[in-house]
């Protein structure tokens, strides 16, 4: 996992890794699709930012991008815009811890905690016109509909976390020492 600092500039072949992490994550994404918030996009931003550290940042916007021209650019769509560089930047930060409990434990805790996060743009807008009270009111009571979701959404991220994180890990070793990064 080491970032190569050899130029301030995006070569080819950061623009071809970009593509094929913002595919994956993307691929995954809709191929879960119809499972209730089992996702593999925690764990994909989570793996690409260890290994490839800046070029996530293009990555995650891409793939935010693309869920709004596929699902429309709702109050959702808003959500995605600070959950995902949240997550990548908590990644970021944590970057030299290896263990896969620290991890999943990480994974869980964003799944637990992405109702709560989400909840934001329906805690603005329901003040517009009703004072905070009201927006508070509305962001509380859309993230409490929501918690047993975020419940499968937190055992679902430890648990692929906890099974993909070492085979995953190994195989992006590889990866990144043919690929020179």
């Amino acid at each position: 996992m080491k970032d190569q600092g050899k130029s301030a500039k995006i070569s080819i072949k950061d623009i071809a890794l970009i593509g094929v992490m913002t595919a994956v994550i993307t691929v995954c994404k809709e191929i879960l699709s119809f499972l209730p918030n089992i996702e593999l996009v925690s764990f994909w931003i989570i793996l690409f930012t260890l290994f490839f550290r800046w070029r996530v940042l293009f990555v995650v916007p891409v793939f935010v991008l693309i869920e709004g021209c596929l699902y429309g650019m709702g109050p959702w769509w808003i959500m995605y815009l600070y959950t995902w560089p949240l997550l990548a930047l908590i990644s970021y930060i944590n970057r030299r811890q290896e263990s896969v409990w620290f991890w999943s434990i990480l994974s869980g805790f964003f799944g637990l905690f992405f109702g709560i996060l989400c909840a934001i743009p329906y805690g603005v807008t329901g003040a517009v016109g009703n004072g905070i009270r009201g927006g508070l009111y509305a962001g509380f009571t859309w993230w409490v509909a929501g918690i047993r979701y975020d419940i499968i959404h937190c055992i679902g991220n430890f648990v692929l976390m906890l099974v993909l994180y070492h085979p995953v890990r190994r195989a992006m070793d590889r990866i990144v020492h043919i690929i020179d990064y």
